[in-house]
């Protein structure tokens, strides 16, 4: 008789750990997912910026008195309004939330190209705490929401929180 009490006894212990090695594992699984897209939002804010660089380049390298935007990201690699083509950019990055080749172009009112945004829909894990020149990014519902804009009106280039706004 006390044998079957130990296997019960057995049964139940094996079954509260395998019930607490699936939480662990669940809880492992969930921080894992989590670092993982945090580490995607600081390759986002690295690429994202890389641009807004390589676009302020370009337009403060506009010959002439009336500076231009470029009407393509291909222009960033090679800006052949010169005699010698100009690299902006050193190459095209991808999306790191996509995984694909495609940006969101934030255009101009003039014309060309003054910034990028992400096309993913998803809503971001950082919602504050960014560097001066990331502020507009605080608050974003989405990251199709994290504009990195050039404003060659500014000083230093930076598109303004308000005028970020309205060209949501």
């Amino acid at each position: 008789m006390s044998g079957g009490r130990q296997r019960g006894f057995t049964y139940v212990a094996v079954l509260i750990l395998v019930a607490t090695l699936g939480a662990v594992g669940a809880a492992f699984g969930e921080l894992t997912s989590h670092a993982v897209q945090r580490e995607k939002e600081r390759d986002l804010l690295f690429v994202g910026n890389e641009y807004r660089k390589a676009i302020a380049s370009y337009y403060r390298g506009t010959p002439g008195a009336i500076k231009r935007y470029p009407q393509s990201l291909d222009d960033l690699l090679e800006d052949r309004r010169y005699p010698n083509p100009v690299r902006h950019l050193r190459r095209h990055y991808r999306d790191p939330l996509t995984g694909g080749p495609d940006w969101g172009l934030l255009r101009a009112p003039e014309g060309g190209i003054r910034g990028i945004h992400s096309l993913s829909q998803e809503p971001p894990v950082k919602s504050g705490g960014f560097a001066y020149r990331d502020r507009t990014l605080e608050g974003a519902a989405t990251y199709a929401q994290w504009h990195f804009a050039h404003d060659g009106d500014s000083p230093l280039g930076l598109v303004p929180p308000r005028a970020q706004e309205t060209a949501k």
